[in-house]
């Protein structure tokens, strides 16, 4: 079993020319962005924007020039929870920045998911705190999910995977050439 796939992952599976990812991003995970400066982002922040429909994308690098999916070409999927945000995605590797990003992934190089948001009127909640302060994230419109090499949440992280057709068109975790290890290690920033 690989660890880390309930405390945020991203999971990429290569099926017949595409490449299907899987990932969570945790409600209520507490992170330090700076030296005394915690954040936490509340359960269904992001609700508005995903009920509502609205086109969300998943990025390389929050670099919009770099589009990997979005719910208006329906290859991105999302569904809000009371514990985490799941994100479920198909990407054809048509591109060459897609090209990249698998290649970067495969690498061990990109590990990290990371919202783009802003936060709303009201939306957040400051607490001081001994030693600093807790900013709790409650009402946020999501504009974008990006693939990153250095988190700010690092509970929200990309676990590899690599897969292999069997009989019955199952699919099953397989070793690579470089070995085990390799597919059971899990990076994170």
């Amino acid at each position: 079993m690989l660890w880390g796939a309930n405390l945020g992952a991203l999971e990429l599976r290569s099926e017949g020319g595409e490449t299907r990812l899987r990932a969570r991003f945790p409600y209520g995970a507490e992170t330090e962005l700076a030296p005394g400066r915690h954040e936490v982002i509340a359960a269904r922040a992001f609700a508005d924007r995903i009920e509502a429909g609205e086109d969300i994308h998943l990025l390389s690098g929050h670099d919009f020039n770099k589009p990997l999916a979005s719910r208006a070409a329906g290859n991105l999927h999302l569904t809000d929870g009371d514990d985490a945000l799941v994100i479920e995605a198909t990407i054809a590797d048509g591109t060459s920045w897609a090209r990249d990003f698998l290649a970067a992934h495969a690498g061990g190089l990109i590990r990290g998911l990371s919202p783009g948001f802003r936060v709303e009127a009201g939306g957040e909640r400051i607490e001081r705190r001994a030693g600093g302060t807790l900013r709790t994230i409650r009402k946020a419109a999501l504009f974008e999910l990006s693939a990153v090499t250095r988190p700010a949440y690092p509970a929200a992280q990309i676990e590899a995977r690599n897969w292999s057709p069997t009989e019955g068109g199952l699919l099953v975790p397989y070793a690579p050439r470089t070995g085990l290890n390799r597919t059971l290690n899990r990076w994170r920033a």
